[in-house]
């Protein structure tokens, strides 16, 4: 009786690990199975192998195809009811500048059909472009509007304690919740990104580097406009931003995504042949100059430019040509650079030659004249010593050289 137990013992470790042909090749000697050596996963034949009087396989399951994201049959195109342009970039684009012609037709970056306002190859405008007139009273409906949705979220104004409290929460030694604003702005998604983290937090840490850091203002101005939030805190290119008393992230706005860059519009060139008021050789002259004098500051790659722009308008005080040097820069990042010290400073852009950016302050430019307040001035006091200190260090790099940017 022992013999018979580890026979069929023997048995039945040898029909759990045999492999599946073998059953098959001892049904074609005429030999079967008994149904109680056969392992559960092969005992029926049409699970296993197909049906075996017939001769047809098993029908395999059907391969796994992703949803594509083009893919917009019976989806409604998204509507929002944000009253601004849509565009890639709201902070590096000027909607007062017009370009004169586009790189690529004008496929929208959302996606084919999947938001209802069409793509004009700069912008996704929220009024229709096809009309010719708008009403300029219902513009300015539209903006107070838009201040009093706001002024609701926002609510009472924060107590300084409050602001206190918020501001240190938000630091990098207490989170490392933060949103980087890099050479391309305050883009169209970043929007997203930022009601995204106001879902956990009441305050957020922007963190701006690059080229929009030369017109901090202009930034700060932007990112209050387009999320409706308010600057609670602001040292060099860090930005604390709370998000209101009343905010609720269940109401949020609907904020559709781009999928794509969108390639940038052609504009008129930077650099003319000649320089307005000066003759072709004068102008060759000038060029020629502005390379060989010696560089006011060096630009460091994603560095924080904000004291760019008082820094040229001391030095037009002595000098009338002004070099920055740019080595190491994206050729269209100094470009950004050079088109905002144009309007900022007011001055002449002479050339981009050999990785610099060589100004002229003009022939009527008066020294003595009341200067233009400077963009670099914080919006709010530090919080203390102790804060003072740390954003400091965020700002400035002790790697850097003093008269590097």
């Amino acid at each position: 009786m022992l013999v018979n137990n580890i026979s069929r013992r023997r048995a039945r470790s040898l029909c759990k690990h045999s492999p599946r042909w073998f059953f098959s090749s001892l049904a074609d000697y005429g030999f079967r199975t008994p149904p109680s050596l056969v392992p559960e996963d092969i005992q029926s034949p049409r699970r296993c192998f197909g049906n075996t009087e017939t001769g047809t396989k098993k029908k395999e399951k059907p391969r796994y195809k992703p949803p594509s994201s083009l893919n917009v049959v019976g989806l409604k195109p998204l509507h929002s009811d944000l009253p601004f342009d849509f565009r890639f970039s709201y902070t590096e684009s000027n909607p007062a500048t017009k370009p004169i012609g586009l790189r690529e037709p004008k496929y929208s970056p959302f996606g084919p059909g999947r938001v209802d306002r069409p793509w004009t190859g700069v912008c996704a405008p929220a009024a229709d472009p096809k009309v010719k007139s708008v009403d300029a009273q219902e513009e300015l409906n539209q903006d107070v509007k838009l201040k009093k949705w706001r002024d609701k979220i926002q609510g009472e104004p924060l107590s300084e304690a409050e602001r206190k409290s918020l501001v240190e929460r938000s630091l990098r030694h207490h989170t490392k919740r933060q949103v980087n604003l890099g050479r391309d702005g305050l883009t169209h998604n970043m929007l997203n990104d930022i009601h995204n983290n106001w879902k956990s937090v009441e305050a957020v840490r922007v963190k701006c580097l690059g080229v929009p850091t030369v017109d901090m203002k202009n930034v700060c101005t932007q990112i209050e406009e387009k999320t409706g939030g308010k600057i609670i805190h602001r040292q060099c290119g860090l930005i604390i931003l709370y998000r209101g008393r009343n905010y609720n992230p269940k109401k949020r706005p609907v904020i559709p995504i781009m999928l794509w860059k969108p390639q940038e519009p052609i504009y008129p060139r930077l650099i003319k042949t000649t320089i307005e008021g000066l003759t072709i050789e004068e102008t060759k002259e000038m060029r020629k100059r502005g390379l060989a004098v010696p560089a006011l500051t060096k630009l460091a790659k994603n560095g924080y430019y904000g004291s760019l722009v008082p820094m040229v308008r001391d030095a037009f005080l002595t000098d009338e040509l002004v070099r920055l040097d740019c080595n190491g820069l994206e050729r269209s990042d100094y470009k950004k650079i050079g088109c905002k010290l144009r309007d900022l400073v007011p001055c002449l852009l002479v050339t981009f030659e050999k990785e610099n950016i060589v100004v002229w302050r003009g022939k009527n430019y008066d020294a003595t004249g009341p200067q233009l307040p400077s963009d670099d001035d914080d919006l709010f006091s530090p919080l203390s010593k102790m804060e003072d200190s740390l954003e400091k260090k965020s700002c400035y790099s002790s790697s850097q050289p003093r008269n590097e940017i």
